[in-house]
Protein backbone atom coordinates (compact mmCIF):
# COMPACT_ATOMS: atom_id res chain seq x y z
CA UNK A 1 0.00 0.00 0.00
CA UNK A 2 1.06 3.60 -0.15
CA UNK A 3 3.37 5.77 -2.15
CA UNK A 4 6.75 6.19 -3.77
CA UNK A 5 9.13 6.84 -0.83
CA UNK A 6 11.65 8.79 -2.96
CA UNK A 7 8.96 11.10 -4.30
CA UNK A 8 7.53 11.54 -0.81
CA UNK A 9 10.93 12.45 0.61
CA UNK A 10 11.50 15.06 -2.11
CA UNK A 11 8.08 16.60 -1.51
CA UNK A 12 8.74 16.71 2.23
CA UNK A 13 12.08 18.46 1.75
CA UNK A 14 10.50 21.13 -0.44
CA UNK A 15 7.68 21.63 2.07
CA UNK A 16 10.21 22.11 4.88
CA UNK A 17 12.23 24.54 2.75
CA UNK A 18 9.07 26.53 2.04
CA UNK A 19 8.34 26.65 5.77
CA UNK A 20 11.82 28.01 6.53
CA UNK A 21 11.50 30.67 3.81
CA UNK A 22 8.05 31.72 4.98
CA UNK A 23 8.64 31.79 8.74
CA UNK A 24 12.40 32.03 9.12
CA UNK A 25 12.31 29.01 11.47
CA UNK A 26 12.56 25.25 11.14
CA UNK A 27 10.19 23.15 13.20
CA UNK A 28 10.20 19.41 12.53
CA UNK A 29 6.77 17.93 12.00
CA UNK A 30 5.02 16.01 14.77
CA UNK A 31 4.78 12.37 13.70
CA UNK A 32 1.55 10.63 14.72
CA UNK A 33 0.94 6.96 13.96
CA UNK A 34 -2.55 5.62 13.20
CA UNK A 35 -3.47 1.93 13.18
CA UNK A 36 -6.34 1.24 10.77
CA UNK A 37 -7.30 -2.36 11.53
CA UNK A 38 -10.55 -3.16 13.35
CA UNK A 39 -12.85 -0.23 12.57
CA UNK A 40 -16.55 -0.95 12.16
CA UNK A 41 -16.49 1.44 9.19
CA UNK A 42 -13.51 -0.15 7.47
CA UNK A 43 -9.89 1.00 7.16
CA UNK A 44 -10.81 3.45 4.38
CA UNK A 45 -12.73 5.58 6.88
CA UNK A 46 -9.71 5.85 9.18
CA UNK A 47 -7.37 6.68 6.32
CA UNK A 48 -9.80 9.40 5.25
CA UNK A 49 -9.52 10.86 8.74
CA UNK A 50 -5.73 10.66 8.59
CA UNK A 51 -5.63 12.43 5.23
CA UNK A 52 -7.98 15.11 6.57
CA UNK A 53 -5.77 15.67 9.62
CA UNK A 54 -2.59 16.04 7.60
CA UNK A 55 -4.29 18.36 5.08
CA UNK A 56 -5.65 20.63 7.81
CA UNK A 57 -2.50 20.59 9.98
CA UNK A 58 0.73 21.27 8.07
CA UNK A 59 2.76 20.68 11.26
CA UNK A 60 1.68 17.00 11.27
CA UNK A 61 2.99 13.91 9.54
CA UNK A 62 0.63 10.96 9.86
CA UNK A 63 2.01 7.44 9.56
CA UNK A 64 -0.63 4.85 8.63
CA UNK A 65 -0.09 1.37 10.10
CA UNK A 66 -2.11 -1.44 8.52
CA UNK A 67 -3.04 -2.80 5.12
CA UNK A 68 -5.72 -2.81 2.45
CA UNK A 69 -5.94 0.88 1.59
CA UNK A 70 -4.06 2.99 -0.94
CA UNK A 71 -2.93 6.39 0.33
CA UNK A 72 -0.26 8.99 -0.31
CA UNK A 73 0.48 9.16 3.41
CA UNK A 74 3.55 7.46 4.81
CA UNK A 75 2.51 3.84 5.38
CA UNK A 76 3.75 0.73 7.16
CA UNK A 77 2.27 -2.71 6.55
CA UNK A 78 0.65 -4.72 9.35
CA UNK A 79 -1.68 -7.66 8.70
CA UNK A 80 -3.74 -7.52 11.89
CA UNK A 81 -4.33 -5.46 15.05
CA UNK A 82 -1.76 -7.35 17.12
CA UNK A 83 0.98 -6.76 14.57
CA UNK A 84 -0.08 -3.12 14.17
CA UNK A 85 0.04 -2.50 17.93
CA UNK A 86 3.46 -4.16 18.21
CA UNK A 87 4.82 -1.98 15.41
CA UNK A 88 3.22 1.13 16.90
CA UNK A 89 4.67 0.46 20.37
CA UNK A 90 8.12 -0.21 18.94
CA UNK A 91 8.12 3.06 16.99
CA UNK A 92 6.94 5.04 20.02
CA UNK A 93 9.60 3.57 22.29
CA UNK A 94 12.30 4.24 19.66
CA UNK A 95 10.98 7.80 19.21
CA UNK A 96 10.16 7.22 15.55
CA UNK A 97 6.67 8.44 16.43
CA UNK A 98 5.80 11.28 18.80
CA UNK A 99 2.32 9.93 19.49
CA UNK A 100 -0.21 7.44 18.13
CA UNK A 101 -3.94 6.89 17.68
CA UNK A 102 -5.43 3.40 17.83
CA UNK A 103 -8.44 1.25 18.78
CA UNK A 104 -8.98 -1.58 21.24
CA UNK A 105 -5.68 -1.10 23.06
CA UNK A 106 -5.25 -2.57 26.54
CA UNK A 107 -3.74 -0.24 29.15
CA UNK A 108 -2.36 -1.55 32.46
CA UNK A 109 -4.23 -0.74 35.67
CA UNK A 110 -3.25 2.78 36.74
CA UNK A 111 -3.47 4.21 33.22
CA UNK A 112 -6.64 5.81 31.90
CA UNK A 113 -7.54 8.17 29.08
CA UNK A 114 -8.57 11.82 29.26
CA UNK A 115 -11.04 12.75 26.53
CA UNK A 116 -11.74 16.12 24.93
CA UNK A 117 -15.19 17.17 23.73
CA UNK A 118 -17.03 20.26 22.54
CA UNK A 119 -20.21 20.50 24.59
CA UNK A 120 -23.47 20.90 22.64
CA UNK A 121 -25.11 23.64 24.70
CA UNK A 122 -22.48 26.36 24.32
CA UNK A 123 -19.78 24.93 22.09
CA UNK A 124 -17.25 24.94 24.93
CA UNK A 125 -14.25 22.63 25.06
CA UNK A 126 -14.19 20.31 28.05
CA UNK A 127 -11.91 17.46 29.15
CA UNK A 128 -13.45 14.25 30.54
CA UNK A 129 -11.21 12.63 33.13
CA UNK A 130 -11.42 9.78 32.35
CA UNK A 131 -12.98 7.80 29.46
CA UNK A 132 -11.26 4.40 29.07
CA UNK A 133 -8.73 2.40 31.06
CA UNK A 134 -8.84 2.55 34.85
CA UNK A 135 -6.69 4.52 37.30
CA UNK A 136 -7.57 2.26 40.22
CA UNK A 137 -10.02 -0.54 40.97
CA UNK A 138 -11.35 1.64 43.81
CA UNK A 139 -13.73 4.29 42.41
CA UNK A 140 -12.80 7.11 44.81
CA UNK A 141 -9.08 6.48 44.40
CA UNK A 142 -9.51 6.41 40.63
CA UNK A 143 -11.36 9.72 40.57
CA UNK A 144 -8.73 11.41 42.73
CA UNK A 145 -6.03 10.28 40.31
CA UNK A 146 -8.23 11.20 37.34
CA UNK A 147 -8.25 14.78 38.58
CA UNK A 148 -4.47 15.00 38.36
CA UNK A 149 -4.47 13.25 34.99
CA UNK A 150 -7.07 15.68 33.65
CA UNK A 151 -5.12 18.70 34.86
CA UNK A 152 -1.97 17.40 33.16
CA UNK A 153 -3.69 16.86 29.81
CA UNK A 154 -5.44 20.23 29.95
CA UNK A 155 -2.12 21.98 30.66
CA UNK A 156 -0.46 20.11 27.78
CA UNK A 157 -3.22 21.54 25.59
CA UNK A 158 -2.45 25.14 26.64
CA UNK A 159 -4.90 25.60 29.53
CA UNK A 160 -2.64 27.10 32.16
CA UNK A 161 -5.10 27.09 35.10
CA UNK A 162 -7.90 24.65 34.19
CA UNK A 163 -10.99 24.52 36.39
CA UNK A 164 -12.17 21.23 37.89
CA UNK A 165 -15.65 19.90 38.57
CA UNK A 166 -16.72 16.50 39.92
CA UNK A 167 -19.59 14.72 38.17
CA UNK A 168 -22.44 13.86 40.55
CA UNK A 169 -22.02 10.08 40.61
CA UNK A 170 -21.45 7.59 43.41
CA UNK A 171 -18.41 8.64 45.44
CA UNK A 172 -18.46 12.29 44.31
CA UNK A 173 -18.72 13.76 47.82
CA UNK A 174 -15.91 11.53 49.05
CA UNK A 175 -13.79 12.71 46.11
CA UNK A 176 -14.69 16.33 46.91
CA UNK A 177 -13.43 15.99 50.49
CA UNK A 178 -10.24 14.29 49.32
CA UNK A 179 -9.47 16.89 46.65
CA UNK A 180 -10.01 19.73 49.13
CA UNK A 181 -7.47 18.06 51.43
CA UNK A 182 -5.07 17.84 48.50
CA UNK A 183 -5.66 21.52 47.78
CA UNK A 184 -5.06 22.40 51.44
CA UNK A 185 -1.82 20.41 51.28
CA UNK A 186 -0.53 22.76 48.60
CA UNK A 187 -1.58 21.22 45.29
CA UNK A 188 -3.23 23.97 43.21
CA UNK A 189 -6.72 22.89 42.14
CA UNK A 190 -9.03 25.55 40.69
CA UNK A 191 -12.56 24.37 41.39
CA UNK A 192 -15.45 25.31 39.11
CA UNK A 193 -18.86 26.30 40.47
CA UNK A 194 -22.01 24.57 39.26
CA UNK A 195 -24.28 26.75 37.13
CA UNK A 196 -27.28 25.49 39.10
CA UNK A 197 -28.68 27.85 41.71
CA UNK A 198 -27.31 25.86 44.66
CA UNK A 199 -23.76 25.94 43.23
CA UNK A 200 -20.97 23.74 44.59
CA UNK A 201 -18.13 21.87 42.89
CA UNK A 202 -20.19 18.72 42.33
CA UNK A 203 -21.52 19.04 38.78
CA UNK A 204 -25.00 18.12 37.53
CA UNK A 205 -25.92 16.90 34.06
CA UNK A 206 -26.74 20.51 33.13
CA UNK A 207 -23.12 21.47 33.85
CA UNK A 208 -21.95 18.61 31.65
CA UNK A 209 -23.98 19.90 28.70
CA UNK A 210 -22.83 23.47 29.24
CA UNK A 211 -19.18 22.58 29.80
CA UNK A 212 -19.02 24.50 33.08
CA UNK A 213 -15.63 23.12 34.22
CA UNK A 214 -12.62 22.77 31.97
CA UNK A 215 -12.18 19.27 33.43
CA UNK A 216 -15.08 17.03 34.42
CA UNK A 217 -13.91 14.31 36.81
CA UNK A 218 -15.67 10.94 36.68
CA UNK A 219 -14.90 7.23 36.58
CA UNK A 220 -13.87 5.70 33.25
CA UNK A 221 -17.07 3.75 32.57
CA UNK A 222 -19.24 6.84 33.11
CA UNK A 223 -16.84 8.96 31.06
CA UNK A 224 -16.91 6.39 28.27
CA UNK A 225 -20.70 6.52 28.18
CA UNK A 226 -20.78 10.32 27.97
CA UNK A 227 -18.03 10.37 25.36
CA UNK A 228 -20.12 8.12 23.11
CA UNK A 229 -23.16 10.36 23.60
CA UNK A 230 -21.20 13.53 22.81
CA UNK A 231 -19.65 11.88 19.74
CA UNK A 232 -22.73 10.28 18.20
CA UNK A 233 -25.84 12.08 19.50
CA UNK A 234 -26.51 13.57 16.05
CA UNK A 235 -26.08 10.37 14.02
CA UNK A 236 -28.27 7.81 15.77
CA UNK A 237 -25.35 6.15 17.51
CA UNK A 238 -23.61 3.96 14.95
CA UNK A 239 -21.23 6.64 13.64
CA UNK A 240 -19.19 8.88 15.93
CA UNK A 241 -19.00 12.16 14.05
CA UNK A 242 -17.95 14.81 16.60
CA UNK A 243 -14.96 15.24 18.88
CA UNK A 244 -11.43 14.01 19.40
CA UNK A 245 -11.88 10.44 20.58
CA UNK A 246 -11.21 9.10 24.04
CA UNK A 247 -7.84 10.77 24.49
CA UNK A 248 -4.35 9.81 25.66
CA UNK A 249 -3.62 7.12 28.24
CA UNK A 250 -2.11 8.80 31.30
CA UNK A 251 -0.48 7.26 34.35
CA UNK A 252 2.45 7.32 36.73
CA UNK A 253 5.60 6.37 34.74
CA UNK A 254 3.60 5.62 31.56
CA UNK A 255 6.11 6.33 28.82
CA UNK A 256 4.16 6.93 25.59
CA UNK A 257 1.31 8.99 24.18
CA UNK A 258 -1.40 6.69 22.80
CA UNK A 259 -4.82 8.19 22.06
CA UNK A 260 -7.86 5.95 21.71
CA UNK A 261 -10.73 6.10 19.24
CA UNK A 262 -13.76 3.85 19.15
CA UNK A 263 -14.39 1.24 16.48
CA UNK A 264 -17.45 3.38 15.67
CA UNK A 265 -15.39 6.56 15.16
CA UNK A 266 -15.77 8.24 11.78
CA UNK A 267 -13.20 10.25 9.83
CA UNK A 268 -13.93 13.58 11.59
CA UNK A 269 -13.27 12.03 15.02
CA UNK A 270 -10.14 10.24 13.77
CA UNK A 271 -8.85 13.55 12.42
CA UNK A 272 -9.61 15.24 15.75
CA UNK A 273 -7.89 12.45 17.68
CA UNK A 274 -4.74 12.83 15.56
CA UNK A 275 -4.69 16.56 16.27
CA UNK A 276 -5.29 15.85 20.00
CA UNK A 277 -2.38 13.37 20.06
CA UNK A 278 -0.12 15.92 18.36
CA UNK A 279 -1.16 18.62 20.85
CA UNK A 280 -0.22 16.30 23.74
CA UNK A 281 3.17 15.58 22.17
CA UNK A 282 3.83 19.22 21.38
CA UNK A 283 2.73 20.23 24.88
CA UNK A 284 5.12 17.71 26.52
CA UNK A 285 2.39 15.71 28.24
CA UNK A 286 4.78 13.07 29.59
CA UNK A 287 6.86 15.72 31.37
CA UNK A 288 3.80 17.55 32.64
CA UNK A 289 2.19 14.46 34.18
CA UNK A 290 5.41 13.68 36.03
CA UNK A 291 5.50 17.23 37.39
CA UNK A 292 1.82 17.19 38.36
CA UNK A 293 2.05 13.84 40.14
CA UNK A 294 5.20 14.98 41.94
CA UNK A 295 3.45 18.15 43.14
CA UNK A 296 0.36 16.18 44.17
CA UNK A 297 2.43 13.67 46.12
CA UNK A 298 4.23 16.48 47.93
CA UNK A 299 0.79 17.74 48.91
CA UNK A 300 -0.11 14.36 50.42
CA UNK A 301 -1.68 12.46 47.51
CA UNK A 302 -0.54 9.00 48.65
CA UNK A 303 -1.75 9.50 52.22
CA UNK A 304 -5.08 10.91 51.04
CA UNK A 305 -5.61 7.96 48.71
CA UNK A 306 -4.73 5.49 51.44
CA UNK A 307 -7.21 7.04 53.85
CA UNK A 308 -9.88 7.39 51.15
CA UNK A 309 -9.68 3.88 49.76
CA UNK A 310 -12.89 2.05 50.59
CA UNK A 311 -11.96 -1.28 49.11
CA UNK A 312 -12.73 -4.28 51.32
CA UNK A 313 -10.22 -6.50 49.54
CA UNK A 314 -8.13 -8.55 51.94
CA UNK A 315 -4.78 -9.29 50.35
CA UNK A 316 -3.56 -12.85 50.93
CA UNK A 317 0.00 -12.96 52.19
CA UNK A 318 2.42 -15.71 52.96
CA UNK A 319 4.11 -16.18 56.32
CA UNK A 320 6.84 -13.71 55.44
CA UNK A 321 4.30 -10.95 54.97
CA UNK A 322 4.80 -10.61 51.21
CA UNK A 323 2.36 -11.37 48.42
CA UNK A 324 2.67 -14.96 47.26
CA UNK A 325 3.08 -14.02 43.59
CA UNK A 326 4.35 -16.52 41.00
CA UNK A 327 7.34 -15.57 38.83
CA UNK A 328 6.47 -12.86 36.31
CA UNK A 329 5.93 -13.92 32.69
CA UNK A 330 4.59 -12.30 29.48
CA UNK A 331 0.79 -11.97 29.62
CA UNK A 332 -0.34 -11.58 26.03
CA UNK A 333 -3.82 -13.09 26.35
CA UNK A 334 -6.80 -12.01 28.44
CA UNK A 335 -10.03 -13.07 30.15
CA UNK A 336 -12.95 -10.62 30.23
CA UNK A 337 -16.02 -10.58 32.45
CA UNK A 338 -14.67 -10.10 35.99
CA UNK A 339 -16.40 -7.27 37.89
CA UNK A 340 -14.00 -4.35 38.21
CA UNK A 341 -14.26 -4.25 42.02
CA UNK A 342 -13.23 -7.93 42.15
CA UNK A 343 -10.42 -7.68 39.60
CA UNK A 344 -7.47 -7.56 42.01
CA UNK A 345 -8.99 -10.31 44.12
CA UNK A 346 -9.44 -12.55 41.06
CA UNK A 347 -5.81 -12.05 40.06
CA UNK A 348 -4.65 -12.98 43.55
CA UNK A 349 -6.80 -16.13 43.48
CA UNK A 350 -4.89 -17.15 40.37
CA UNK A 351 -1.59 -16.37 42.12
CA UNK A 352 -2.49 -18.76 44.93
CA UNK A 353 -2.87 -21.46 42.23
CA UNK A 354 0.62 -20.56 40.94
CA UNK A 355 -0.81 -18.90 37.82
CA UNK A 356 0.78 -15.56 37.03
CA UNK A 357 -1.74 -12.88 35.99
CA UNK A 358 -2.12 -9.11 35.96
CA UNK A 359 -5.00 -6.65 36.11
CA UNK A 360 -5.80 -4.78 32.92
CA UNK A 361 -8.47 -2.70 31.27
CA UNK A 362 -9.60 -3.14 27.70
CA UNK A 363 -11.92 -0.87 25.75
CA UNK A 364 -14.92 -3.01 26.74
CA UNK A 365 -14.11 -3.25 30.45
CA UNK A 366 -11.79 -4.92 32.98
CA UNK A 367 -9.67 -7.91 31.94
CA UNK A 368 -7.42 -10.45 33.61
CA UNK A 369 -4.19 -10.49 31.60
CA UNK A 370 -2.83 -14.02 31.33
CA UNK A 371 -0.23 -16.05 29.47
CA UNK A 372 -1.77 -18.08 26.59
CA UNK A 373 -0.62 -21.39 28.05
CA UNK A 374 -2.39 -20.62 31.36
CA UNK A 375 -5.67 -19.35 29.92
CA UNK A 376 -7.69 -22.57 30.03
CA UNK A 377 -6.65 -23.40 33.59
CA UNK A 378 -7.27 -19.81 34.75
CA UNK A 379 -10.71 -19.72 33.11
CA UNK A 380 -11.74 -22.96 34.83
CA UNK A 381 -10.59 -21.71 38.25
CA UNK A 382 -12.29 -18.30 37.93
CA UNK A 383 -15.54 -19.97 36.90
CA UNK A 384 -15.25 -22.38 39.80
CA UNK A 385 -14.65 -19.50 42.22
CA UNK A 386 -17.59 -17.58 40.69
CA UNK A 387 -15.58 -14.62 39.38
CA UNK A 388 -16.86 -15.44 35.90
Amino acid sequence: MGKNPVKAAIVEVFEEMAQVIETGTFNPKIRVGLTIMGSEHGPEELVRGAELAQKQNPDLQVVVIGSGVETNLESLTALDEKEAHALMDEMLLKHKLDAAVTMHYNFPIGVSTVGRVVTPARGKEMFLATTTGISSTDRVTAMIKNTVYGIAVAKACDKANPTVGILNIEGARHVERSLKKLQEGGYPIHFAESARIDGGIVMRGNDMLMGVPDIMVDDSLTGNLFMKVFSAYSTGGNYEAVGCGYGPGVGDDYDRIICIVSRASGAPVVSGAIRFAADCAKGKLLKIIKAELSAAKKAGLDHIIKSSCNSSLQVKKDQGGELNRPPKKPVTDSLAGVEVMQLEEAVQVLWTANIYAECGMGCTGPIVMIAPEDKEKALKLLIEMKYL
